[in-house]
């Protein structure tokens, strides 16, 4: 099928992304710190009983126009030290309920912009998470980081603190593009970073690029794609801006200068696509690259990939995720619970509470398995309902009526031809991983609820 009007009228709605279900919007402030403690005690008993651990730095030296991400700048190096006390604070408390015999398999910094902070911050971080929990043998630990702030010194010190994955925030590589979102360009050639990184050792690094940004255009973006597959990172990742202005009020600025069309930003995609492939890269989900050695790539021809709030992962590397610092989001098996967002609010609460919950939710069975549903076809393109019901001792049925399936509700994507239904499984076919969003939307019971505003799904 082409991508032409008709199709993106017909599905360039807006919906939820999904890296939860449910969704943050339904998150509630009722649950509270004794809900967490609670929480995490309950955790010890579930599954995943591996850990993951996200860390937020809220931090950036200046905001770029169109990110989401909960950031703040003007920060002093006492308040800078006095937040990196509370993380370290929270971190012992939770770990004191946290099982010492599980083990901890993943570990990731985002932002903000965790590089820009004095890495004497990551080491103290880093080796308070060393003293609390007993790392698996073949843990990732990664780190979201701006090149804007990035010297090779820097890469030599990650690897020394035990960081073995960077995420590098490109963005675009025009100037012009990164002017009109406030963002400050690579210090140093992304040749010689890469470069680095590969010398050091590091198990992976990925690049990450935005399509739909103010002054883009088909051409631009096609050369941004060239450039970031001659670097060879083992990841590539193309993200689709969100415009959520009512959310984000800093993204009213861009407005003046306006955006690429819907149909613009779908043969961004489509080109990017077909270069990505075409240079020896695996599609992962919505919007990742992986090369056939990556465990992405390995994960999704094991239809074990796996997906959270950091991102795409691997259901072998990804515990329950437990999250330090300001507006950080637990992902456990039976409960979601999110931090203060605002820093000085979360170091205070911290230092009078030990915990700084702001809001939260709890999980009904049906809702783990919509969440299983929706978790499978967002990231493996495929859903085998019976694999589901085993996975939950539950029949098939019990499947079905948790998600409100019906044939009839997907009839459109499968006319499209853009997924089968056949056998109790549900595969999505290429032009359907466009529209990933709107098939998954399908099997959410409180998708009519309207709560929350979301960004278009293509």
């Amino acid at each position: 099928m082409k991508v032409d009007s008709d199709f993106l009228k017909k599905y360039n709605t807006s919906g939820p992304r999904y890296t939860s279900y449910p969704p943050a919007t339904f998150f509630t402030d009722k649950f509270t710190n004794i809900d967490l403690k609670n929480s995490v005690i309950i955790s010890n008993a579930e599954k995943p009983s591996s850990i993951s651990i996200y860390i937020h730095i809220p931090f950036c030296p200046q905001l770029c126009h169109f990110c989401g991400c909960t950031t703040q700048t003007g920060y002093t190096k006492p308040f800078l030290e006095s937040y990196v006390e509370a993380i370290i604070k929270e971190i012992e408390l939770v770990a004191s309920d946290i099982d010492s015999s599980r083990i901890l398999t993943q570990v990731h910094w985002g932002g903000g912009t965790p590089n820009a902070i004095d890495y004497k911050y990551i080491k103290q971080i880093t080796d308070c998470i060393k003293s609390n929990f007993t790392f698996d043998k073949e843990y990732e630990m990664a780190i979201e980081c701006s090149p804007a702030y990035f010297e090779l010194k820097h890469i030599e010190l990650l690897k020394e603190y035990g960081f073995n994955r960077i995420s590098i925030g490109v963005q675009d590589f025009e100037k012009h593009v990164l002017d009109a979102i406030n963002r400050e360009p690579s210090k140093l050639p992304l040749e010689d970073i890469v470069g680095k990184i590969k010398m050091e050792g590091f198990t992976g690094t990925n690049i990450d690029l935005v399509y739909g940004l103010p002054l883009q255009t088909i051409e631009s973006f096609d050369k941004t794609v060239d450039r970031a597959i001659k670097l060879g990172t083992d990841r590539i990742v193309t993200f689709s801006y969100a415009h959520v202005p009512s959310v984000i009020p800093r993204q009213k600025t861009l407005e003046k200068i306006g955006f690429p069309l819907p149909s613009e930003k779908a043969i961004m995609y489509q080109n990017a696509y077909d270069k990505l492939i075409n240079a020896g890269y695996i599609a992962i989900g919505m919007d990742h690259f992986a090369l056939p050695h990556d465990e992405l790539a390995i994960a999704l021809k094991n239809k074990t990939l796996h997906r959270n709030f950091q991102g795409y992962c691997t259901r072998l590397t990804t515990g329950q995720v437990y999250g330090f610092g300001a507006s950080s989001i637990s992902q456990l098996h039976s409960a979601y619970s999110q931090n203060e967002k605002n820093a000085a609010r979360y170091v205070n609460r911290i230092k009078k509470e030990g915990l700084a919950v702001i809001r939260g939710y709890s999980m009904s069975k049906d809702e783990k398995i919509i969440r299983a549903v929706i978790n499978s076809v967002m990231c493996n393109y495929f859903i085998d309902f019976n694999s589901v019901a085993n996975d939950f001792e539950i029949n098939i049925a019990e499947v079905y009526n948790a998600v409100d399936f019906s044939v009839d509700k997907f009839q459109d994507f499968i006319d499209d031809d853009l997924m089968t239904f056949a056998n109790n499984k549900i595969v999505v076919n290429k032009i359907g991983r466009l529209v990933i969003r709107n098939i998954a939307m399908k099997f959410d019971p409180l998708i009519n609820q309207g709560v929350g505003t979301y960004s278009k799904t293509i």
